[in-house]
């Protein structure tokens, strides 16, 4: 795809200082049509207007929901359909998260990330077939996991000749139901083991399982753990937006609503600027 606001530049990925400040960003399930192509639309916009790399985020199948009763998405067939129409219409890249070996060859025909999730970020034969399309692979780091550990998962990837890797940082297991964030993650998986991060601000403010058949979430803190982690070096943002996240499928508790995204991102990009312009 040529294109002015390539999402990332190959090139990069090992000097994430140079990078720009790269938003991936949607609903957390494909919910509708309709309401994903109103989401990707304003999120392109305003990235448009920031110039900032957009990717569009939402998942066809949500395998790891708390409740067997809860909503799921449309599946792989329809949802990859859907994502592939959004993709050719708005000239966008799409992204979206696989949890089966069998999921890999018809994503890759479709998505121009693969995504991991947590969850699964140690299931080697998933990740080195996801690896092996080429397509660039984001891992979600999971809860469970030490920052020096995911070189462990970068090396997976790259046995099979594939140096595409993203590193997202979505917060540590602190007891039960809760999750906090170590910022000196960030500055370890990028200086030190030499993997770009990008830092979800949505699931890290997640309270996994807390409502009892679900998650819940503190979206209030969602604004300042993404300004502190941008600060902190992380060359780009992953967050679920809604423009009614009380009424959204999925991850409603923890989601950002999308008439205010863009006053998070021109500041977060003030902060990406100063603190390339005053290195430490």
């Amino acid at each position: 795809m040529e294109n002015n606001l390539l999402p990332i530049k190959l090139s990069d990925l090992s000097k994430p200082s140079k990078a720009q400040l790269m938003l991936i960003a949607g609903p957390c399930v494909i919910e509708n049509e309709k309401i994903v192509y109103q989401i990707a639309a304003e999120l392109k916009s305003i990235c448009a207007e920031l110039g900032l790399p957009f990717v569009f985020k939402a998942s066809f199948d949500k395998a790891n929901r708390s409740s067997y009763n809860s909503y799921r998405g449309p599946g792989i067939t329809e949802g990859l359909k859907i994502l592939k129409a959004l993709k050719e219409d708005l000239d966008i890249w799409v992204v979206s998260d696989i949890h089966s070996i069998e999921q890999v060859e018809p994503a890759a025909e479709v998505l121009d990330i693969i995504q991991i999730p947590a969850f699964l970020c140690r299931q080697t034969d998933l990740i080195v077939e996801a690896a092996k399309t080429g397509r660039i692979i984001n891992v979600k780091k999971g809860q469970f996991l030490s920052p020096y550990e995911v070189v462990n998962i970068a090396n997976k990837i790259k046995s099979v000749g594939n140096s595409n890797v993203l590193i997202t940082e979505r917060g540590s297991s602190f007891g039960y139901n809760n999750l906090v964030v170590d910022m000196r993650s960030i500055q370890i998986i990028q200086d030190e083991l030499k993997l770009p991060v990008i830092f979800d601000a949505t699931h890290s403010v997640q309270l996994p399982g807390a409502a009892g058949d679900s998650s819940s979430g503190k979206s209030i803190y969602a604004p300042t753990l993404a300004a502190s982690a941008i600060a902190a070096g992380a060359f780009g943002l992953f967050m679920e937006v809604h423009p009614n996240p009380a009424q959204a499928l999925s991850d409603g508790p923890n989601m950002i609503k999308l008439d205010k995204v863009e006053t998070l991102l021109k500041r977060c990009k003030a902060i990406r600027k100063a603190s390339i312009d005053n290195p430490l």
